[in-house]
């Protein structure tokens, strides 16, 4: 990834980093489900963690919990949660999901939610992807959540995008407007054809595969994979 594209993603994310915090206080069940499900002794790595929401309960859970964001805000945010707490156990690294400062083989578990369709460019994805199969330990585990292109909200942008082909289908710029914002972040948003296919090109074995409505009523607006390392 260009130096020029981080930069432009870094800030994007320190700017909306507290308004995010205010507003993204609760872990997701599936993620506690699948952090739950894992070992007591497992090394677990948040990619892409943000104000450390998951991060938590994965220090509650395992023996090791390591958090890489591309926001150093998002970072601050969590150490100063960090000085209310007793966990000792975290390790916040400030990297980039397509180029992990990780050794091969060295993680037992990954969550990577609702970030991989933040990475401009399909060879970015893809190597975040690769990244992931690359640290992960044989038969480590890791749960990958997108979001949907056809959700309720966005598919008629996409209908038309279809027709247009104006930018790679399914990308689009979603606004933050909490607390009188307005940034604009870069989002693609899968199909789930597309979305296990990527999986597949990784070297990632998918497990299961659920689609979710967290804000969406009629059609999904979220894809989360459970998968393995091939």
């Amino acid at each position: 990834m260009s130096l020029e594209y981080r930069l432009t993603a870094q800030n994007t994310w320190d700017t909306i980093a507290d308004s995010f915090d205010t507003t993204r206080q609760k872990p997701w069940s599936i993620c506690l489900d699948f952090i739950s499900s894992l070992k007591q002794q497992y090394v677990v790595l948040d990619l892409g963690c943000g104000n450390g929401r998951h991060l938590l309960p994965c220090a509650q859970h395992c023996s090791q919990a390591i958090g890489i964001d591309l926001s150093q805000k998002f970072l601050h945010i969590i150490q100063r949660k960090l000085h209310h707490t007793e966990y000792k156990n975290i390790t916040l690294i400030h990297g980039d999901a397509v180029q992990l400062p990780l050794e091969n083989q060295s993680i037992d578990a990954v969550l990577f939610i609702a970030s991989l369709h933040n990475i401009q460019g399909k060879e970015h994805r893809q190597t975040a992807l690769r990244e992931i199969a690359r640290i992960l330990k044989p038969q480590g585990t890791a749960l990958i959540s997108v979001w949907s292109r056809w959700q309720d909200k966005f598919y008629r942008h996409f209908l038309k995008q279809y027709i247009l082909r104006n930018r790679e289908f399914g990308d689009i710029d979603i606004f933050w407007r909490q607390h009188n914002q307005n940034v604009p972040r870069f989002y693609h948003l899968y199909s789930r054809s597309e979305f296990l296919k990527e999986l597949h090109h990784a070297g990632l074995q998918v497990q299961t595969m659920k689609s979710a409505h967290i804000h969406s009523t009629r059609f999904p607006d979220n894809y989360f994979a459970v998968v393995k390392k091939a």
